[in-house]
């Protein structure tokens, strides 16, 4: 079976003979009530492949749906001349944005074999609409893949991003007026920004992003692995020497999770493919763009303990670069998913998709709050689970102390409870990721719970108060309750940090 890792042509996928998970039922649903349509989804998740096969689709490409479902659902007699815009591959890094998108107009144009007129008060893309309807006597379809990238791109240059603003609005301003000569707008991006900032005239448009019509577009279901990958995932099974339910389950905390409507969850396409050609569990995604930017951002607005986090449809839904909201971010980049939701009240819960968001995420974002430019958050983090399944409790309290060492004196002084905090969180979180275990860090509960194969852990931390507050807190809300039954060795920790030394200062054990 061969896997289309990064093949963003539909046309290429289909005749090189790369594996094609059928969309086109979903594509059919959607298209066929016409209009205009706008889609957020994170990189990677297969917005390109979705514009590029409607794209083949109002060409009447028939022979590339073969074996599709939508090969004997659809009016192969009736074609439309389609523009089709990737602003991956407009230069506008090299050029004036304005200029970089007439180029992109022009070469449209060029293919269709159509020309522009010149002029100051000509709009080109109302211009390519207008004649390519008049030259093929069918309606234009207008495809726009990663419509705000000249934006997502200067994220970290507001200024500049304004301005690509404004130019996309100029863009995007004459798609409602060009409505006679339109039969389909599909526009696909990473953010969704609110309509008033980006798309003010197009009032029309309609947001697919969260709405269960959508759900499936893109990604891929539980389903669609169980039928299309099936070989694969036992042929897998049997060079891993794991049974095909063991492996199955794997995957899933892996590359699974990813959810808009609070209902299906699909796995990220991207991650899953690469899994299957290079057949090891990675960071597949997270390693193909994350920006230092957006780990600095959740940190400048003092995020970490990022699941469960509550957010309404306009949190989710509406983009705002001048001021910043990191949930928004976060989802619309893909690190937070709807785990449930919506309730009574309208909100949605986000957390992390899968394993493979956590476990990359956490680590980077502890490295940021540790100021640790070595990146060796993963290492202390390792050197903690190997000192907790030996007892060693002298290491723990070691390991813990050197991820403080680094912490620069200004910002300690200023941000101490909160920087303690987020670093005792981040450290076990990412511990409990590592070894899958239950680890605890909310309101109500110890700070952190840790099992091993021989031992539970219950680790309290105070704050300049003393080790024995810490162990008594842990007797009198009875931590080990639901672990009564379990014939591990059950050890508690109470720790005291200083804030004034900066490092742990007093700490003692009990054995339950």
């Amino acid at each position: 079976m061969k896997y289309p890792i990064g093949i963003q042509d539909f046309r290429r996928l289909r005749e090189e003979g790369y594996v094609y998970v059928d969309k086109t039922p979903y594509i059919h649903r959607i298209t066929s009530q016409g209009g205009y349509f706008f889609l957020s989804r994170p990189r990677r998740f297969g917005k390109s492949l979705l514009i590029s096969t409607l794209r083949e689709l109002y060409s009447g490409s028939r022979e590339l749906f073969e074996g599709l479902w939508i090969a004997d659902h659809w009016n192969w007699e009736q074609t439309n001349p389609v523009i089709h815009l990737k602003f991956a591959s407009i230069k506008y890094r090299d050029n004036p944005l304005q200029a970089a998108i007439g180029e992109g107009i022009r070469l449209e144009a060029q293919r269709l074999g159509i020309e522009l007129a010149q002029g100051d008060f000509i709009h080109p893309l109302e211009d390519l609409i207008v004649k390519a309807h008049q030259k093929y006597g069918r309606k234009t379809v207008l495809l726009i893949d990663e419509y705000d990238k000249p934006i997502i791109d200067y994220l970290d240059n507001v200024p500049q991003a304004e301005a690509n603003r404004d130019t996309l609005k100029w863009l995007y301003s004459i798609i409602k007026d060009s409505d006679p000569h339109l039969e389909l707008v599909f526009i696909t991006g990473v953010s969704a920004f609110s309509k008033v900032s980006i798309f003010s005239d197009l009032n029309n448009l309609y947001n697919l992003s969260l709405s269960i019509e959508a759900e499936n577009l893109t990604g891929i279901s539980e389903e669609e692995l169980s039928t299309v990958f099936s070989g694969s995932l036992q042929e897998i099974a049997d060079q891993l020497g794991i049974q095909n339910t063991e492996l199955r389950k794997k995957i899933k905390q892996w590359y699974n999770g990813y959810s808009w409507t609070g209902g299906a969850k699909v796995y990220n396409p991207f991650s899953l493919l690469s899994f299957f050609a290079g057949r090891q569990f990675k960071n597949f995604w997270f390693e193909t763009g994350t920006p230092t930017f957006l780990i600095k951002e959740v940190k400048k607005h003092r995020y970490y303990a990022l699941e469960n986090q509550m957010a309404s449809e306009l949190v989710l839904n509406e983009f705002d670069f001048e001021n910043l909201n990191p949930v928004t971010v976060l989802f619309q980049t893909g690190y937070l998913t709807i785990q449930a939701g919506p309730d009574r009240t309208r909100l949605y819960t986000l957390g992390y998709p899968n394993l493979e968001v956590k476990s990359a995420f956490e680590e980077r974002l502890l490295n940021q709050y540790a100021a640790d430019n070595r990146k060796e958050s993963s290492i202390r983090v390792s050197r903690l689970l190997y000192a907790l399944e030996d007892k060693n409790i002298e290491e723990v309290i070691s390991i813990i102390n050197a991820t403080f060492a680094g912490l620069p004196y200004d910002e300690w002084q200023m941000e101490n409870e909160h920087l303690f905090h987020a670093l005792i969180h981040l450290t076990f979180s990412l511990l409990g990721v590592f070894i899958q275990s239950e680890v605890h860090t909310a309101t109500g509960r110890c700070d952190a719970l840790v099992q091993t194969d021989d031992h539970i852990y219950v680790l309290e931390f105070k704050l300049d108060k003393s080790a024995a507050e810490a162990l008594q807190q842990i007797r009198e809300r009875n931590y080990f309750a639901p672990y009564a039954d379990s014939p591990k060795e059950k050890i508690a920790v109470g720790i005291n940090f200083s804030s004034r030394e900066k490092k742990v200062t007093e700490w003692d054990v009990e054995t339950w």
